[in-house]
């Protein structure tokens, strides 16, 4: 009898070891994360159209609209444009602070730390990657190598082919933006799956041209479609990673800006098309603000909580999001 007992005893024991052991290997898994922007895309339109690699990474976490353009009528009103709609994301913050208020011709505020500022200052040893359509995301958005914006550097770059004539000459209706755009997220899926960034930015741009030369109309419908396939060359990449190295991979996938309700050719105010953006990610770890219409100025906050950033008070105090990742 007392044999059995301590039989009993010590199964239990290797029992709870096994199991502490299992938990401790889960919690040990390397937080890495992508955050994506396509751009221009309303809410109903991804809403309407076939996007299984979106409905893939939200059937694993969530899917919900958000919005972006600030609080109207106060200092932090944004314009619903591109290039403020990314400084929102990658800073928490709105236009009065970050002082992006159009496309081009902008001062940005750099006192107002981006997400890869942060992450270079708190936690030094990870790899940073951006792949973008757009160059200025990298060299004037984000200042990279600026000392005003803090003198830090990306590991990894896919940018800069927009400006390669030779390459991608441009042709009409800015169909070789499509081929950016193509090139752009192969490059992340090989570079996401070979090298494992711990922190990543997709941009990719052609949505958005076709919404303007086209508007709410069946080429924006299969731009969306064919941006949708991109994705899930980056997904599949992350889940490799996953599978591979037992990584713990975020991916947030959103857009900067609606579209006008006439015609959906245009933005920049402050309709509630416009305004209504959308976020999808596969994170298993959302709270309920997560289905309470987040703005775009969350993304920053909730993607610093999964990679383990803590945020110092002197950037904190500045953000006007908080994280819907618990």
């Amino acid at each position: 009898m007392f044999n059995r007992w301590l039989f009993t005893v010590a199964l239990v024991w290797l029992t709870l070891v096994a199991v502490n052991s299992a938990a401790q290997t889960e919690s040990a898994a390397s937080p890495k994360a992508v955050f994506v922007i396509v751009d221009g895309i309303p809410a109903d339109v991804i809403e309407r159209v076939p996007t299984p690699t979106i409905d893939a990474i939200a059937a694993m976490g969530g899917y919900g609209r958000a919005t972006v353009g600030g609080p109207i009528d106060e200092p932090g009103e944004t314009p619903t444009i591109s290039a403020p709609g990314y400084m929102s994301l990658i800073t928490g913050t709105w236009a009065n602070k970050h002082n992006v208020y159009k496309n081009y011709g902008i001062s940005p505020d750099y006192r107002y730390w981006n997400l890869f500022r942060l992450a270079r200052s708190e936690k030094p040893e990870l790899q940073l990657a951006i792949f973008s359509t757009w160059t200025d995301n990298r060299t004037i958005l984000l200042g990279e190598g600026l000392a005003e914006a803090g003198d830090w550097r990306f590991d990894v770059v896919v940018d800069g082919l927009e400006q390669d004539a030779a390459r991608f000459p441009p042709r009409p209706s800015d169909a070789h933006i499509a081929d950016i755009d193509d090139a752009v997220s192969r490059d992340a899926a090989r570079l996401i799956e070979s090298e494992g960034p711990d922190l990543s930015w997709l941009y990719l741009q052609y949505t958005d041209d076709v919404g303007h030369e086209h508007g709410d109309s069946p080429e924006l419908d299969q731009a969306v479609v064919d941006m949708d396939a991109r994705l899930s060359l980056v997904w599949s990449a992350a889940q490799a990673r996953q599978k591979a190295f037992g990584e713990d991979w975020l991916v947030i996938v959103t857009t900067d800006h609606g579209r006008d309700a006439l015609t959906g050719r245009s933005h920049g105010a402050q309709s509630k098309r416009e305004r209504t953006i959308w976020i999808a990610t596969n994170s298993q770890r959302l709270t309920p603000d997560f289905d309470a219409i987040p703005e775009i100025v969350d993304i920053y906050p909730s993607i610093a909580t999964h990679l383990g950033i803590t945020i110092p008070e002197q950037v904190a105090r500045h953000l006007d999001g908080a994280s819907f990742i618990q």
